[in-house]
């Protein structure tokens, strides 16, 4: 597969709900859109490699329930799904890029000397990617004030 998202990759984007420590881990790391497809993703690839062989559908089932120790079982299956099927890889490379898109990066506060430092930072975000930086690389000689506070929706 030549494309940049690799098997491994997808595997790691369409096992988290599952993997992660719970909808409130996910709900930090991306967005509500983004989170929807996650199960999409995974679906797709669980009616690819599903009856494949025993191994297989254990690997899948294990999965399911949160067990990380299937996950090179999948990734090498899918990935010679990817191979055997281009319309197949390109669906799951759309929606992979659909679920990245809606990461959210955020830094709010990095690289702060200051006697003293309060933060204040107001950032409201709806749709697809949302990427904050609040303040970074900041040296003051007295004191720093920063107050933060972001919704996204």
């Amino acid at each position: 597969m030549a494309d940049p998202l690799t098997a491994s990759v997808l595997v790691g984007l369409a096992v988290q709900k599952f993997v992660e420590s719970g909808a409130g881990e996910l709900a930090k790391k991306f967005t509500t859109e983004a989170i929807a497809k996650i199960p999409e993703l995974w679906q797709q690839i669980k009616n690819k490699l599903q009856g494949r062989s025993p191994k297989v559908d254990e690997a899948l089932m294990k999965l399911e329930s949160g067990d990380r120790s299937a996950i090179e079982t999948i990734t090498k299956n899918l990935d010679v799904a990817l191979d055997d099927d281009e319309t197949f890889a390109a669906l799951l490379q759309k929606l992979a890029q659909e679920i990245n898109a809606g990461q959210i990066i955020q830094v709010g506060l990095d690289g702060i000397t200051a006697n003293r430092v309060a933060a204040d930072i107001v950032q409201n975000a709806k749709g697809d990617r949302v990427e904050q930086i609040g303040a970074r690389d900041v040296n003051a000689a007295g004191d720093a004030v920063f107050k933060v506070k972001q919704t996204i929706d």
